[in-house]
């Protein structure tokens, strides 16, 4: 199992151990307005929870800390706190531009060619990279949602699967 892998299952267990437990008897029901309309509207909440949860990470983290590599135990290679986040926005792009058929970023495993460096430029460019995965997500339709992606990042699928799992990545 990849470093990337390990570390996303840790921040979502976290996340899951500190969430509020809910009990069904005093959750209200779903009003008919907040049912989803479109097969967009319906798969987006991974994308959207993903980027709620490693949005808030990347601005809760002080600056200082973003150059931040473990140092006991085996971590030889891995990136710093700052250059994961990088690699998410990069590797965001690259899943969306190829679900839109275009050609993703070089080198998204060492960041892509995005100049960003310090924390506010790199917090740009994750929301950057959200907001345009969102857009992209939004074109989701009955009528290409089995349409074939081809790619390292958002491929070989089709555009519903694609659209379901747009966070996760092997590097």
């Amino acid at each position: 199992m990849s470093l990337f892998r390990v570390a996303a299952l840790l921040i979502m267990c976290g996340i899951a151990l500190s969430a509020t437990p809910q009990n069904s008897a005093t959750t209200p029901a779903a009003k008919p307005d907040d049912i989803p309309k479109s097969i967009a509207e319906s798969v987006s909440g991974t994308l959207q929870f993903a980027e709620g949860n490693f949005l808030g990470l990347a601005e809760a983290m002080p600056e200082d800390k973003y150059s931040y590599i473990p140092t006991v135990g085996k971590f030889d290679g891995v990136r710093s706190f700052g250059e994961q986040v990088k690699h998410v926005a990069c590797a965001q792009f690259a899943f969306f531009n190829e679900f839109e058929g275009k050609k993703p970023p070089d080198d998204c495993e060492k960041g892509g060619n995005d100049p960003a460096k310090t924390k506010a430029e790199l917090i740009k460019y994750l929301k950057d990279s959200f907001d345009y995965s969102n857009r992209v997500l939004a074109t989701l339709t009955a009528a290409n949602a089995l349409d074939r992606v081809e790619g390292r990042y958002a491929g070989p699928n089709n555009k519903l699967q694609s659209g379901t799992s747009p966070t996760s990545t092997d590097s």
